[in-house]
């Protein structure tokens, strides 16, 4: 049975002072709530994992940390760049690779997506591999055709690898717009199609769009996934709490 999780993605936001307040906060809210059939991750910018880590391990939270993105190279003269290891070193067990703003912001090409989900997984780290299209792909109609090629060409690369996919409509990031369940929905039986057959069963798809309390319950109910990528809710620790406790309590009950 896939393991549901709930990843919050805090993007380029928090300094690693505000990142130990969030961490805390969400830290006692999850005593409080019941969240006992999902994981719980968090993915702070880089510059703020030693903190984060730190306050996880010492007040024993029941926190995993996933990084926003790596390089696809092992090591060498890449400035600016993360690899892998350091990541590991770090307590990280998953990273996020191809998020809709590094491919549209940072060219990350199909091909490059690939070849780091790959660098992770020969890293001993769980790639959660996001793909989506644009309005101007869904627009045309085009929107189940363009995911299954970013899903094929991923997976042929990787194989049937320990993976997660993220859905994420480009144009429901941080638009306050959200894909509609019926929508979700399709794109997840879409996403399962083009994996392997045998990879099928195992891969946890989540979704990630303008994901928020007042739609948590909806789409973990009928949208056909197994989580949530959280984005500006996950910088809020009463609503990204609020989300998880949701829906630990929605896959409970279909257990």
């Amino acid at each position: 049975m896939i393991r549901s999780e709930v990843i919050g993605n805090w993007k380029m936001n928090l300094d690693h002072v505000e990142g130990i307040h969030l961490t805390q906060q969400i830290g006692v809210l999850l005593r409080a709530n019941p969240h006992d059939h999902v994981d719980v991750v968090l993915a702070p910018p880089a510059i703020d994992l030693r903190s984060v880590s730190s306050v996880v391990e010492a007040d024993r939270l029941p926190l995993l940390l996933a990084g926003q993105h790596v390089s696809e190279f092992d090591r060498g003269a890449y400035t600016g760049e993360i690899s892998v290891s350091m990541y590991k070193r770090l307590g990280v067990t998953s990273i996020l690779v191809g998020h809709s703003e590094r491919r549209a912001f940072f060219a990350m090409t199909d091909e490059v997506v690939a070849a780091t989900a790959l660098t992770v997984l020969r890293g001993g780290l769980r790639p959660v591999i996001c793909v989506g299209e644009s309005a101007e792909v869904r627009s045309a109609e085009q929107h189940e055709e363009f995911v299954a090629e970013q899903v094929a060409i991923a997976t042929a690369t990787i194989g049937q690898q320990n993976f997660a996919l993220a859905y994420e409509p480009v144009w429901a990031i941080g638009t306050g717009e959200t894909a509609s369940v019926e929508q979700v929905a399709r794109m997840a039986a879409v996403i399962r199609e083009a994996l392997p057959e045998t990879a099928r069963a195992t891969t946890p798809i989540l979704y990630g769009g303008s994901v928020k309390p007042e739609n948590a319950h909806e789409l973990a109910s009928g949208g056909n996934v197994n989580g949530f990528l959280v984005g500006g809710a996950s910088l809020v620790a009463e609503q990204f709490v609020e989300i998880v406790s949701t829906a630990s309590d929605c896959y409970g009950r279909s257990r």
